[in-house]
């Protein structure tokens, strides 16, 4: 049987490995690091980038924390009244927004939980926000994803894609925070799968993030954009702040379990904009993105 502790190992060394990979390609920003201590149990380390050539904030963070389970989260788990289970999450959250509107937001997410009464899962997902959707991009980012879920079962990309689809979704605006990717929760040990193959899949998923998110970094930050297009970004990034205060399992998840609010918060971009009842001009580059923002594109076959 795998050991939570060998999870927690392997996240703390996926969290060193993805800093590297952004660093060299960044050529200039450094990952700071910020240890940290729960105050119920565990910890974890942020590290975050700042003004680089390429990032202009972007956070690796890992934690692996314990204790009693909160109330909130056994509620949400339909616990029967009286249980009061430990709790063992561990994992590692990563958020970058670029400087340049033509390079893309990305967000992943990978992580294990366990609880004293024998129960676990692992978790999460990878998921692109472009600020303006180009469907070479889009097309490259999905393949990358199913190539990943086909080496272990080949019901994974579609299933965990529609699940990104439908979690990715902006309810209050009707539209999607971007192209999606893959979303996966609760995984567990159910018939073909088990622990150890839950755990391979999770590495492959963790594993690819750096080699997808650089390839776009080096593709696409030395493309010219105008002031307008910087504008639009903000914008984007504002839509992306309401999904993550609104409706985030993640960001709730945190601050129910009393997690460090400034690791929780790590996502939020450096600068956003609301404008009162923004309209795209028409066939506007702006226009074409907003129209692309819903579910259930074939984005390989499109």
């Amino acid at each position: 049987m795998i050991a939570k502790e060998e999870i927690r190992d392997w996240f703390t060394s996926l969290q060193l490995d993805i800093c590297k990979q952004l660093e060299e390609t960044d050529g200039k920003g450094e990952f700071k690091n910020d240890p940290w201590e729960r105050p119920g149990g565990g910890g974890g380390v942020s590290r975050v980038l700042t003004h680089g050539n390429i990032i202009e904030k972007g956070g690796v963070n890992f934690s692996a924390v314990w204790g009693k389970t909160p109330e909130p989260v056994l509620k949400s788990m339909k616990l029967q009244s009286g249980e009061h289970p430990d709790f063992f999450a561990t994992g590692v959250s990563i958020v970058i927004h670029p400087f340049n509107p033509m390079v893309p937001i990305i967000h992943m997410n990978v992580r294990y939980f366990e609880m004293s009464n024998g129960a676990w899962w692992f978790g999460g997902g990878i998921d692109l926000t472009p600020h303006y959707i180009q469907e070479a991009d889009a097309k490259y980012f999905h393949l990358q994803l199913k190539s990943v879920c086909d080496k272990h079962d080949p019901s994974y990309y579609p299933e965990f894609k529609k699940w990104a689809d439908d979690y990715f979704f902006i309810r209050h605006r009707n539209e999607t925070r971007g192209i999606g990717g893959i979303f996966f929760d609760y995984l567990k040990d159910e018939a073909p799968f088990n622990k150890a193959s839950r755990f391979e899949f999770i590495k492959s998923v963790g594993s690819s993030f750096a080699s997808i998110y650089t390839y776009f970094m080096k593709k696409n930050h030395l493309l010219p954009f105008t002031d307008k297009q910087k504008h639009w970004q903000h914008l984007r990034r504002g839509r992306y702040v309401e999904f993550n205060l609104v409706w985030d399992r993640g960001t709730k998840f945190g601050l129910d379990t009393e997690g460090r609010t400034e690791s929780i918060l790590m996502s939020l971009p450096p600068m956003a904009e609301w404008i009162y009842r923004f309209e795209a001009e028409p066939s506007s580059e702006e226009e074409k993105t907003l129209g692309l923002l819903r579910k259930g594109i074939d984005w390989i076959h499109a």
